[in-house]
């Protein structure tokens, strides 16, 4: 049996619960974590260079959802000010898998896994990420695994 510490964050987005993210009780609707994730890995992208437009223009690459895993520990609440974290933990020749959670003060309401493929932005066809991409996102995985 392998033990693996949980993945430290490299990166984490503040945020604000707002009415249009809850349902008529004040607790955030399930969906909206997903937008939640979505702009903290945005945001992480464009902290390390490469903003999305960016790497459309120059490198003509998106990156798509191809999978994720949602673990939902505690609900979130109108004005709640939340963190989501991103830590990069696994890239791959075609894909990037991040591990994240939404915090609300040092509580963890939800946690995630998320596969990103790498696709080619005219077509949207898979591709290899860039060498030089590559190369500068492999050494920011991070070094310990979280259990899925």
């Amino acid at each position: 049996m392998v033990l693996r510490a949980a993945v430290v964050p490299l990166f984490s987005l503040p945020t604000r619960v707002y009415w249009e993210d809850t349902d008529a009780g004040g607790v955030v609707y399930h969906a909206r974590y997903v937008a939640f994730l979505e702009r903290a890995r945005s945001e992480w992208m464009r902290s390390v260079g490469h903003g999305q437009q960016a790497l459309i223009d120059g490198l003509d690459l998106v990156f798509a959802v191809r999978d994720m895993h949602l673990d939902f520990h505690r609900p979130a609440r109108l004005d709640d000010a939340l963190e989501v974290t991103v830590a990069l933990a696994r890239v791959r020749r075609a894909s990037v898998e991040f591990a994240q959670q939404v915090l609300r003060g040092g509580d963890v309401l939800v946690s995630a896994r998320v596969r990103v493929a790498a696709l080619d932005a005219g077509g949207f066809r898979p591709r290899a990420i860039p060498d030089a991409l590559y190369g500068q996102l492999k050494p920011l995985e991070s070094n310990a695994e979280q259990d899925r």
